[in-house]
């Protein structure tokens, strides 16, 4: 990217706008989850384990897809936070946004079979935590699976309630309503066929480099910068939502290689990050069998003998860390990592050429800019 602001370099104007939206949307997250927990300790004080699991998810995190909608609104002509009453479409749409996330990352977890999510116990394992020290009887893995996918499905069950609160601008037929819709079945055929991926019998590298970067584009991208984007801005043109406004596509242009470039750090971070920044242990992704763009990329440049120790390797909970030091090395003198670089700063280009095209006012510009360069070379 030409030229890459850090959050803190941002206008006091900016960062303050930032601010006053997040502030609203933890709030109105806030004041949501208070009205649960008393629906939750009117059926039952034994059902908020499942609220507390939520809202201590839901309290971390980047805040990606909030920050993301919220311009999005802003560069479409949305009202701003500082400005006369709080804009209430797009900070509800942001918690919305905020829910889903928590719920995909709660089934991700679960499928993914990762103990820990940002340092903390992930929320099938507090499941399983709590029938340990309360010694039920039953067994306590199927136990901390079933309370995780029962949290998880509410989250979703959350989400929903959240966006089609927002009233007029999210009902059946606006665009975008549309776009969530279409942002939920994409990220769960994504899910899928990332999943898929890790069992079906070997591929060709060529095809399986296409199928790991499909899975990026529908399980990670669309949903983490694409469609966020978007939807802030049609809930911004609700008085043309029926209509393709040029904007719309130009916020495409530039969410799609953001969310791509975003996946592609992440995967990297999944076997290069440091635990101590990204909360999960070194080499993770690996022992979860990700069949990543990296992981594809190694074997097309590896011997038959490594390759058949890379594929031995994927998916086995047991490897030593020795053992992924040595998947490392393959990935660094395979040319893969660095690849992959080259693939984010191709997709930081992209970023930067449809940045540059966006009709909107320097400060937005600005805004996303630095929400951009954050993504793209961050450490966790």
């Amino acid at each position: 990217m030409a030229e890459q602001p850090k959050p803190e370099n941002l206008s006091d104007g900016v960062k303050s706008e930032q601010e006053a939206y997040l502030r609203a949307v933890e709030a109105t997250m806030s004041e949501f989850f208070a009205q649960q927990r008393t629906l939750l300790t009117a059926i039952s004080h034994d059902a908020l384990p499942l609220l507390e699991a939520i809202e201590s998810l839901s309290s971390g995190g980047k805040r990606l897809r909030a920050l993301l909608s919220y311009w999005g609104w802003r560069g479409a002509g949305g009202d701003s936070i500082l400005e006369g009453s709080a804009p209430a479409p797009i900070i509800r749409a942001g918690a919305a946004l905020e829910l889903f996330q928590s719920a995909a990352l709660i089934h991700d977890d679960i499928i993914d079979r990762s103990d820990t999510r940002r340092g903390k116990p992930s929320v099938h394992k507090k499941f399983e935590t709590q029938h340990i020290q309360n010694s039920w009887v039953g067994d306590t893995f199927n136990y901390g699976l079933t309370g995780g996918i029962i949290a998880g499905d509410l989250c979703l069950s959350w989400s929903e309630q959240m966006f089609s609160s927002i009233g007029e601008g999210a009902l059946s037929g606006t665009e975008a309503r549309n776009i969530f819709d279409i942002m939920r079945t994409e990220v769960m055929a994504g899910q899928y066929l990332d999943v898929l991926s890790e069992v079906i019998p070997a591929e060709t590298p060529e095809n399986a480099l296409a199928r790991a970067h499909r899975v990026i584009q529908y399980k990670s991208a669309k949903y983490s910068c694409e469609h966020p984007l978007v939807l802030g801005g049609a809930l911004a043109l609700t008085a043309i939502a029926h209509q393709d406004h040029p904007i719309l596509g130009k916020y495409r242009a530039f969410g799609l290689p953001l969310g791509e470039g975003f996946q592609l750090r992440d995967d990297e971070l999944g076997v290069f990050g440091e635990p101590s920044a990204t909360g999960k242990p070194a080499g993770d992704d690996i022992r979860e069998g990700k069949r990543t763009v990296l992981i594809a990329l190694t074997t097309q440049n590896i011997s038959a003998e490594d390759r058949r120790m890379l594929e031995g390797a994927l998916g086995n909970p047991e490897l030593t860390n020795q053992q992924i030091s040595k998947i490392r090395e393959l990935m660094i003198d395979s040319g893969a990592l660095e690849h992959v670089e080259e693939l984010i700063a191709q997709k930081s280009e992209a970023v930067d050429t449809a940045l540059h095209a966006l009709p909107v006012s320097e400060p937005i510009r600005c805004a996303l800019n630095a929400i951009a360069a954050k993504a793209l070379h961050r450490k966790a």
